[in-house]
Parts: C-alpha cells; sequence; structure tokens
C-alpha cells in the first residue's frame, strides 16, 4: 500500500485541512449516526449519542453545516421541527468512513 507521501496530489496541507473540518470529539459520531439514518431531528441525534451534551451538539452542528458536511432543514412551523441530514460533501466521507470502520474492527480489544 502506497504511503501518503507517494500519493500524488496528497499533502500534509490537504490533510490539515480535512482534519480541521472532522475535528472535535463529537462531530465523527454526528456524521455517522446521519450515515446510518438521515434525516434526523435533533432530539434523535441526542438520544443517539447520550454522553454529548445540548449545547455542544448545537456546537458540533453548526461548525459542521458551516464546512458544508451536514444541512440543517428548518420547517417552520409550531412546534418547531428541525432536521439534520449530510449534504453532497459529507456523503464523500463515505469510503473514509468505511475505512476507519474497518481499521477499527482491526485494533486488538483492550483490558
Amino acid at each position: 500500500m502506497a504511503s501518503a507521501a507517494e500519493v500524488p496530489g496528497c499533502s500534509i496541507a490537504q490533510v490539515e485541512r480535512a482534519v480541521s473540518v472532522l475535528e472535535g470529539r463529537w462531530k465523527l459520531l454526528i456524521v455517522h449516526h446521519l450515515f446510518v439514518r438521515a434525516p434526523l431531528r435533533f432530539s434523535e441525534l441526542e438520544r443517539a449519542i447520550p454522553q454529548v451534551t445540548q449545547k455542544m451538539l448545537i456546537q458540533q452542528l453548526r461548525a459542521l453545516e458551516q464546512d458544508g458536511v451536514v444541512e440543517r432543514i428548518d420547517y417552520r412551523q409550531v412546534p418547531p421541527k428541525v432536521e439534520y441530514r449530510l449534504t453532497t460533501l459529507g456523503q464523500d466521507l463515505e469510503p473514509a468512513l468505511n475505512a476507519l470502520h474497518a481499521w477499527a474492527a482491526a485494533l486488538p480489544l483492550k483490558d
């Protein structure tokens, strides 16, 4: 397998840019849940990731939205209804997420 240094067009700047979009404790989990089932309402994401605080989930969703990974759909109704789904850019993360799943499956279990 070729190293990143051997892949044409690969640079540390590209990796840093990708990491800056996805860094954060909850962003990859949010993206994962939106791959599994989308669209999701805010409350469904809260239930899917019970360890995250409401404030942090809002911050992470806003950051993903600003970076073009997640789309927020506001139905402007009473009671309020807002859903989140991956954009085309977010859906492009599927091969990377699948590779991450495969890598994680190969990790030795910790005691």
